[in-house]
């Protein structure tokens, strides 16, 4: 059975592959990433640490852009402010998230948890 920070630590994995194109020497890569809080230090560093695994790392070759929806309320909100920062790609640590994002682009690609199904509850169709 695969514990909860392995898991998320994976993630960073999933994430790191829109990154995977080539780079400059100093460029660097933009993520935006939508959670509930920013108190689970454990979820933001396995997420960390799951992209330094595949050489990214924040503040060297790697911007992160934090927002954490704690209200409901904010959701849209915050998605619309990491959408419009254009980043390579969105990590969203839930299917909500993930919907409220979807909702706002249909070009940056969004990783997330949550345990949903974005094809049966109709976020993404099947190719």
């Amino acid at each position: 059975m695969i514990r909860r920070r392995e898991f998320i630590a994976g993630l960073g994995g999933a994430v790191s592959w829109p990154l995977a194109r080539p780079l400059a020497a100093e460029a660097q890569r933009r993520v935006g990433a939508l959670l509930s809080s920013p108190d689970n230090q454990s979820i933001l560093d396995a997420f960390r640490d799951g992209l330094a695994t595949f050489g990214w790392v924040e503040g060297r070759n790697l911007r992160i852009d934090y927002r954490f929806a704690g209200d409901p309320s904010r959701l849209a909100a915050d998605a619309e402010e990491l959408v419009n920062l254009r980043p390579d790609v969105i990590f969203a640590f839930s299917g909500p998230a993930a919907l409220a994002v979807q909702q706002r682009t249909s070009v940056i690609p969004i990783v997330f948890v949550g345990g949903l199904d974005p094809t049966a509850n109709g976020w993404w169709a099947t190719t």
